[in-house]
């Protein structure tokens, strides 16, 4: 089956998105029907869509074509690529310091500087003192203790991968599972837990999950400053409510038979020194250094390296733990604003914007479209190939109908705006949970054998339809930015 699935790939699918980017990339300007479209910018037309058929199909690992991505832009439509290519006559190009800066991008420095804390706390064993605190506060009623893991995963989630929170709280949850009966669904309820509460509790920060970062790192791009606080303020609530109603859902859905469950957790064997109380101590000031930042002005960026150096420069992160570093989701990230910035410097955004009449189109419409495509296309992508490649797309929409000149302004800026629209979008590759395939988090859940996948979807649509809606509402109409 694996061989069979590598022949398709690269047998079938690979030349097929080879012909099509060659196509696009070669067939005239007028091909198009824009006006004012220049071969640099067809070139950009051809290469997100290169972009796009590959991380759908993932013929190759989602971050390497994201390398991919900014390697042939670098060659092709910089100012310092191959020479006949790179001629100013066929279009404004790209500086080429520019495209590089995509791997260094300060949203990217963000990510990183989650990943850091997140390795150190599970090193030092702080995620597993952590969850023993919080665990004693749920008692023994099954109910609660599913309420309990809910909302400490989402808690993880937000400053942690959703991914290394998901396999860490698997680790807890398995003496949890091993006390019910086999034929006891609250099981099922409670390996589900793990992808609903692990990919809700991302939406709630900056850094907690990719599509977040991209959102942000785009924002910042056209000129708009979410400060960390200020979207905890907009989307923790959101996250609690979400919570509340997947904990109404799974315990209708897979009712407990056990009336009482006791948790045995090991302590962690870590011992107490010098070593662990820094990683305590720099773990929550970098978290309220976050949570504050429009009281010290400190930008959220800068902040994520301030973990970073207090553990390099004592000696507690070194080579070993760089090794740790999620890197693939850092470079994948940088791929999609490299796309993004290749959209608006060579002027192709501008041109999109002149040639499709935004502004007369209706908002509410675009919204929900934007938001079903991106819920659609995250549950067979990986969600942050899906942010990466709709989001520098929906900047540009945004400002079309933020133009003062176009006719349903006054409209979308009632309904937030270009934050709420973007913000709205990420949300929607953070929801779609329908399948093992949708996320790590679910394909951890599914790892356990106790969840089939049609019970999985059928917590996924449900999820999905009321975190869309209620999201959509949340955003523009209860609370918009």
């Amino acid at each position: 089956m694996s061989n069979l699935k590598f022949n398709v790939k690269y047998c079938v699918w690979l030349p097929l998105v080879v012909l099509i980017t060659v196509f696009l990339w070669a067939v005239p300007v007028t091909f198009y029907g824009i006006d004012g479209l220049t071969v640099v910018q067809q070139r950009v037309i051809a290469l997100f869509v290169f972009a796009a058929l590959m991380w759908i199909f993932e013929i190759i690992p989602n971050w390497t074509t994201s390398l991919l991505v900014i390697t042939i832009a670098l060659l092709t439509i910089s100012n310092k690529g191959i020479g006949f290519f790179c001629d100013p006559t066929y279009g404004q190009l790209v500086s080429y310091s520019r495209i590089m800066s995509s791997m260094a991008d300060p949203v990217v420095m963000l990510f990183l500087g989650g990943f850091v804390l997140a390795i150190m706390a599970e090193k030092y064993g702080l995620d597993v003192t952590l969850a023993r605190a919080l665990l004693k506060l749920f008692g023994t009623k099954p109910e609660i203790v599913l309420l309990g893991f809910l909302l400490m995963i989402s808690i993880f989630s937000m400053f942690m991968s959703n991914t290394a929170t998901a396999a860490m709280m698997l680790s807890l949850l398995a003496p949890v599972l091993s006390k019910l009966p086999a034929d006891d669904k609250g099981k099922i309820g409670l390996a589900l837990s793990i992808p609903v509460a692990a990919n809700l509790g991302g939406i709630g920060t900056p850094i907690g999950t990719p599509p977040n970062a991209t959102a942000k790192g785009a924002l910042e791009q056209a000129g708009f400053d979410v400060a960390f606080g200020d979207w905890c303020v907009h989307m923790i609530p959101y996250v609690i409510i979400m919570i509340i109603i997947a904990w109404f859902l799974l315990r209708y859905l897979f009712p407990f038979k056990t009336k009482k469950l006791v948790l045995e957790i090991p302590p962690s064997d870590k011992k107490k020194d010098w070593r662990l109380y820094l990683v305590w101590i720099t773990f929550f000031a970098t978290i309220l250094l976050w949570a504050t930042e429009q009281l010290t002005k400190i930008n959220s960026n800068i902040v994520a390296f301030v973990p970073l150096a207090v553990f390099t420069a004592t000696g507690l992160f070194g080579k070993e733990e760089i090794k740790e570093i999620n890197w693939n989701v850092l470079w994948l990230v940088a791929g999609g604003f490299a796309l993004g910035y290749c959209l608006q410097d060579t002027g192709l955004a501008k041109v999109l914007i002149n040639s499709i009449p935004f502004g007369s189109m209706s908002v509410v419409l675009v919204l929900v479209i934007a938001g079903l495509v991106c819920y659609f296309l995250s549950n067979f992508i990986s969600n942050s190939a899906t942010a990466a490649l709709l989001i520098p797309i929906l900047i540009v929409v945004a400002e079309g109908m933020a133009d003062p000149e176009a006719a349903n302004n006054a409209s979308f800026m009632s309904l937030g705006g270009t934050q709420a629209m973007i913000v709205f979008v990420a949300t929607c590759a953070s929801i779609a949970m329908l399948f093992p395939i949708s996320t790590p988090p679910n394909a951890i859940a599914s790892s356990t054998g106790l969840v089939e996948t049609k019970d999985m979807t059928k917590v996924g649509i449900v999820i999905g339809f009321v975190g869309f809606v209620f999201g959509y509402f949340w955003l523009t109409k209860i609370f918009p930015f």
